[in-house]
């Protein structure tokens, strides 16, 4: 018996490698007590977001590490990922909540710059094809720190000398932006694809926009969120001075709010490509391939509820599956789903975590143990040479014989 796990993570809790890593060891425990054979291939995934260096590296990429400029200028290390000319960045480990100094949001002062040295690492790399996976951001900065990090210039030059000062990092300092150099761009960048790994579709500014919607987030209050929703504005008008009108286009496209307004700095300066980020993560671990052969496949995240079904990880595993004529079945946390709805996904069935422990805390605490229970579970129902015809169900598989699942 052939299973493909393709779960993300459980957030909170496991890495999308760990989870996938403690369900595969209760399959082989269910495997060898019932005397069948299993393969399991792990393929971690992730929608574009956290995780997706993870993801990568189960893909075959190398792990890479650089020292970047962390959220509020203390330098941290941070992970990305390459194979050949390509590679694969996530925001988060370097402009990231997660990577905040003791966690304490810095609103007005949070940069993007560490995601621009990333960018960087990976040109020294000598990659021209760059997957920017973006969520889980500190900053609200409209991606100027990114610019920054890839040698652009943010300057004041009102009050100060006639060559101009940098304005300090942070979208709170942008509405005292005079004028951008980008003439220190890096040069590699012209021979460089970057794809935009993004299901955020909110505009730059507005009700919808980066410091609007997400500024909450990042610890915002009010008088901030109005502070930083005049930055960004301003940042639109002095970059539209220097490239045109294609910076009051980028504000208003789908995407440009994600990450605080990264999506716009790289739509708009870098010549960005936006793609849905399961969509990326698939085609780089090229799951489609992988699934050849297999008699099942199990994907999952922590929560699985509405915003699941919009396109996120375990949804797009499950149409892959349902492409190549394999049963799919998810693990999770927690769920929302009525069957009915899980079945439109293309659920053959959900195993959430709290039918082996109800109390929330102790099933993200002790998610480890708990999916190797479930996975031990999922081995005796859907064990090969099951019981009796009586004692079967089948499981239809668009041109595939069906497979027999043990009923318990």
């Amino acid at each position: 018996m052939r299973v493909v796990i393709a779960p993300d993570k459980f957030k909170g809790s496991l890495s999308a490698p760990e989870v996938a890593q403690h369900l595969a060891a209760g399959l082989r425990v269910s495997a060898a007590s019932l005397g069948y054979p299993i393969d399991v291939l792990s393929i971690p995934v992730a929608d574009g977001g956290e995780g997706t260096v993870d993801a990568a590296v189960g893909a075959g990429f190398e792990s890479c590490t650089a020292t970047v400029t962390g959220p509020t200028g203390r330098l941290v290390q941070a992970t990305f990922a390459v194979r050949g000319s390509e590679a694969v960045i996530e925001m988060a480990a370097a402009s990231g909540l997660g990577v905040l100094p003791d966690g304490i949001p810095a609103p007005l002062g949070a940069t993007s710059r560490g995601t621009g040295d990333l960018i960087r690492a990976a040109l020294d790399a000598g990659c021209r094809h760059i997957v920017l996976a973006i969520g889980g951001s500190a900053s609200t900065d409209g991606g100027s720190g990114v610019l920054r990090g890839l040698g652009a210039r943010f300057l004041d030059s009102r009050f100060l000398h006639a060559d101009g000062a940098e304005i300090p990092d942070g979208g709170g300092f942008l509405t005292g932006l005079d004028r951008i150099d980008l003439s220190g761009l890096d040069d590699r960048l012209k021979e460089t694809i970057i794809v935009l790994a993004s299901d955020v579709d909110n505009p730059l500014l507005g009700a919808h926009g980066a410091a609007t919607v997400f500024g909450p987030q990042k610890g915002a209050s009010p008088a901030e969120i109005l502070c930083l929703e005049a930055g960004l504005t301003h940042f639109v008008s002095v970059l539209g001075e220097t490239i045109g009108a294609r910076a009051e286009d980028a504000a208003n496209e789908a995407g440009a709010g994600a990450a605080g307004g990264v999506g716009y700095a790289a739509l708009a300066a870098l010549g960005a490509v936006r793609r849905a980020g399961i969509d990326v993560v698939l085609e780089f671990t090229e799951l489609d391939k992988r699934l050849a052969g297999a008699d099942l496949v199990i994907t999952g995240e922590g929560c699985l509820d509405h915003q699941s079904l919009a396109g996120k990880t375990p949804v797009g595993v499950a149409r892959a599956a349902i492409r190549a004529g394999i049963p799919v079945i998810a693990i999770c946390g927690r769920t929302t789903l009525e069957p009915s709805e899980a079945r439109l996904a293309g659920f053959q069935h959900i195993y959430p975590l709290t039918e082996l422990e109800p109390d929330p805390a102790i099933s993200m605490a002790d998610a480890g143990p708990l999916l190797e229970q479930l996975g031990q579970q999922i081995g005796r129902h859907y064990a090969p040479d099951g019981p009796p015809a009586q004692n079967l169900v089948t499981v239809p598989a668009s041109g595939r014989p069906p497979l027999a699942v043990r009923r318990t």
